[in-house]
């Protein structure tokens, strides 16, 4: 296969001396060297050896000296046609065997590098070599979006990127994890499932709950973390995370093979799974004459309210300083622009009605996804929250409300969960009206597209 070898011997004092110590053999300390071949030679009386063939980066002057180097005595033990199948007389500038058991005891770090069809085009001693097949995805581990944490945080795991990883017969794979963070490394790893080729949704929280991981890497403050497998033919998920959760940091996951492999991000596209908006019983009962005299109050001639009046006839009807968290202006501002169907700025009482509705139902879906603190929804559950209210969104759209929404604690309070619902459904509403036909795509002039984003 298409993969390079290193060995190296490192000390707790590398960095400071590596550029002048040597060990006794020669071998240079700090220096990678490039292992090319492991032979089994025979000698005269008949004792076997392995042997390791290297190379030394550093040329002339830096030759290794120890037993089975150039010229040593060891070889004159050799049979010539065996010293002749070794090229003991010439290799190349650098290059020298040691014996397995010195190598052992020499060499503290082993490397091994995977390269790809085409990145093996470059290295010549490769040209031969069957190539890796290898896929990769780069994405980014976002606070309240796709920085779940490890399997041990159950309720954020499924929130981290979801791959999915096809294979077409049983085979021995290497997945590598590597992170961009330089200055702040944090602590990485990976975690595969099985899962039916034929998904194409991600995965939810149920589903982690219930199954066992067949792969778990090792959890590193390493700049790459790399796990070796056998894997049946099949479809499997791949998911990788930070230790903690709310960690951010961008990475590349790597997946070699030798034979075709595909790879893709799970995720689930937009929609609107059920009515966001709750129409209050045709019947009016008990529970809303309560707020029509303040209502008429407040209202002017035609019995209408406007963004300002309708603010203080929430602060006026709402319970307590939680539910009022959405009586701000901005807030109240997004209603009218949601719920006025006739473009005039101002709502009726039956809106007004179908508004404290809505606030019952969801409040009801914010206080089942913040059960440890009253009132303060992590930003990690807000996916969840939104898709009990009717919403279904993918990784883009929840990024941006996560941007637009979330507070600097990494929360979000319920006038902002309120907002968020008023902003999907303000952007539902508009696509629908223009995609009768259900075909999934709009088409907009200039001014219905600026119209369009601002009632957003």
């Amino acid at each position: 296969m298409t993969s390079l070898i290193t060995c190296t011997v490192n000390n707790n004092q590398q960095q400071i001396r590596a550029s002048t110590e040597k060990l006794a053999n020669g071998i240079q300390m700090g220096i990678n060297y490039r292992l090319y071949a492991i032979e089994r030679v025979e000698t005269f009386n008949g004792e076997a050896v392995q042997l390791v063939k290297l190379r030394n980066p550093l040329g002339p002057g830096r030759e290794y000296v120890g037993a089975w180097a150039r010229g040593g005595l060891e070889w004159d033990e050799v049979p010539p046609m065996e010293r002749d199948r070794l090229a003991v007389r010439n290799m190349a500038e650098g290059e020298f065997w040691i014996s397995y058991s010195d190598f052992v005891k020499t060499f503290t770090h082993l490397e091994v590098v995977h390269l790809d069809a085409e990145t093996s085009r470059d290295e010549p001693s490769l040209h031969s070599k069957h190539t890796w097949q290898m896929k990769l995805y780069q994405g980014s581990w976002r606070r309240g979006v796709t920085a779940g944490g490890c399997r041990n945080n159950e309720e954020t795991f499924h929130i981290n990127p979801q791959l999915h990883l096809i294979l077409s017969e049983m085979e021995e794979v290497i997945v590598s994890l590597y992170q961009h963070s330089i200055m702040e490394i944090k602590v990485i790893g990976f975690t595969a499932y099985t899962l039916p080729k034929n998904n194409t949704e991600s995965i939810n929280k149920q589903f982690f709950k219930k199954n066992k991981s067949l792969v778990n890497s090792q959890y590193t403050n390493s700049r790459q973390v790399s796990h070796r497998c056998q894997l049946d033919q099949g479809g499997y998920l791949l998911v990788p995370t930070t230790f903690e959760p709310t960690q951010e940091t961008s990475f590349t996951l790597r997946v070699y093979s030798s034979k075709p492999l595909k790879l893709k991000l799970l995720d689930t596209p937009p929609s609107l799974v059920k009515s966001t908006i709750i129409k209050a019983p045709p019947l009016e009962g008990k529970g809303f004459s309560q707020y029509e005299a303040v209502f008429l109050q407040l209202a002017d001639e035609h019995r209408t309210v406007n963004a300002f009046e309708l603010q203080e006839l929430l602060e006026a009807c709402l319970p307590n300083d939680y539910i009022k968290s959405c009586a701000s202006m901005e807030v109240c501002r997004q209603v009218v622009l949601t719920m006025d169907s006739s473009g005039s700025g101002r709502l009726k009482f039956n809106d007004f009605k179908d508004l404290m509705c809505s606030l019952k139902y969801w409040q009801a879906a914010f206080k089942n996804h913040t059960k440890e603190k009253t009132g303060i929804l992590k930003a990690e559950r807000l996916r969840d929250a939104l898709l009990e209210v009717g919403f279904q969104l993918n990784t883009d759209v929840l990024s941006i409300l996560i941007l637009r929404y979330m507070r600097k604690d990494g929360t979000l309070r319920f006038g902002d969960f309120v907002s968020a619902i008023l902003h999907l459904s303000d952007a539902f509403g508009i696509f629908e009206s223009k995609d009768p036909l259900q075909n999934g795509t709009i088409k907009l002039s200039l001014t219905e597209w600026l119209r369009s984003s601002l009632m957003c």
